[in-house]
């Protein structure tokens, strides 16, 4: 009897502890790197503010950060002015900490320009220009320091496969635009032929850039929306015979991704099987610090998915093998949406 006691007191022990050993807490998993290449962007700065993205975009682990333009927000022809506001960027611990651990590319929008709708009449724009690649650190016997605007591109090579990433400058050599009279949008399109966005140089470069079929992909980075046209702001629709133009090199290229900012919210539009033979993308990623909380709606035939008007950035997963990426509008806590595509 004593023996079948103590052999029933064993069992019940060793049960207890192994139902004890089961529920003790697992350590958090670093999220596993599966693509070949992981690019993350983002646009409107405000660097008064809050910027709570930092840490959650070096956790993801890019292989490049990009600015999609207003990096920061300086309003300004005084550029002193305009230089404490990037110190106030560039001295933020956490971004430090980003841009010591991630390439970083950029282009600008009016508000880092210096000029809410800003284009060529901005008086003070080869100041600002300098002012933007001290910024980024951009050595002094870099071509861009030679260049009227700021557009320019890096190859990313990977075992698989090779990307190009184009930024192009919206704001040097733009033109004026057509405001609407009727108050009911801030701008409608000029008459077809009139006026330009890029300027005869850059679209020169442009062309020699996407005729290089060596890549595999070629990312566009611009700041202002290229395919969502008809909300009445800024948008490449804005100039039609640009925007054709940019349709038309596109159309002889290898597969290419627009990515843009500027908006206060983020979107996938997509134009299908009528550029070339693949799905021609502008992702919208804006913005950082604030968004369009008020957004009620707007025309965008082109729209794949919902329209983010929360703080967010974006994230592009590519992967060579199968030519196919993974898009995905990064909020807060979550991926609020995704687009994948294959090319």
């Amino acid at each position: 009897m004593k023996i079948l006691l103590y052999v029933l007191l064993l069992f019940a022990f060793f049960s207890c502890k192994e139902e004890q050993s089961s529920i003790v807490p697992q350590k958090s998993v670093e999220p596993i790197k599966k693509s070949d290449f992981r690019l993350s962007f983002g646009s409107c700065n405000k660097q008064y503010q809050e910027n709570p993205f930092y840490e959650k975009i070096l956790h993801q682990k890019p292989d490049v950060w990009i600015w999609g333009g207003d990096n920061i927000y300086s309003d300004t022809e005084d550029m002193q002015e305009m230089w404490s506001d990037y110190q106030e960027l560039i001295s933020n611990p956490s971004y430090q900490k980003l841009k010591n651990n991630v390439p970083v590319m950029a282009t600008w929008d009016d508000h880092d320009y210096g000029l809410n709708d800003g284009g060529a009449e901005f008086s003070k724009r080869e100041e600002s220009q300098g002012l933007f690649l001290d910024f980024l650190g951009v050595p002094k016997d870099d071509i861009r320091r030679e260049r009227k605007g700021i557009f320019y591109h890096q190859y990313f090579n990977h075992p698989k496969g090779k990307i190009q990433v184009i930024v192009l400058d919206t704001r040097y050599h733009r033109t004026s635009l057509t405001k609407d009279s009727t108050g009911k949008k801030r701008y409608i399109p000029n008459e077809y032929g009139k006026g330009t966005i890029l300027g005869e140089i850059q679209w020169n470069w442009l062309e020699e850039r996407l005729s290089d079929s060596s890549v595999d992909w070629n990312i566009i980075v611009g700041s202002i929306q290229f395919l969502s046209t008809q909300h009445g702001y800024e948008s490449w629709g804005n100039l039609p015979h640009e925007l054709d133009q940019l349709k038309k090199l596109i159309k002889n290229a290898q597969p290419t991704i627009l990515l843009s900012g500027d908006r206060h919210l983020s979107e996938f539009s997509v134009l299908e099987d009528t550029v070339g033979n693949h799905p021609l993308l502008d992702f919208t990623s804006s913005g950082l610090t604030h968004s369009y909380s008020n957004f009620k709606g707007e025309d965008n035939p082109l729209r794949k998915g919902k329209v983010v008007h929360e703080p967010s950035f974006g994230i592009i997963d590519f992967y060579f093998d199968s030519a196919k990426i993974s898009c995905r509008i990064q909020g807060r806590n979550k991926t609020i949406e995704q687009l994948d595509l294959t090319y």
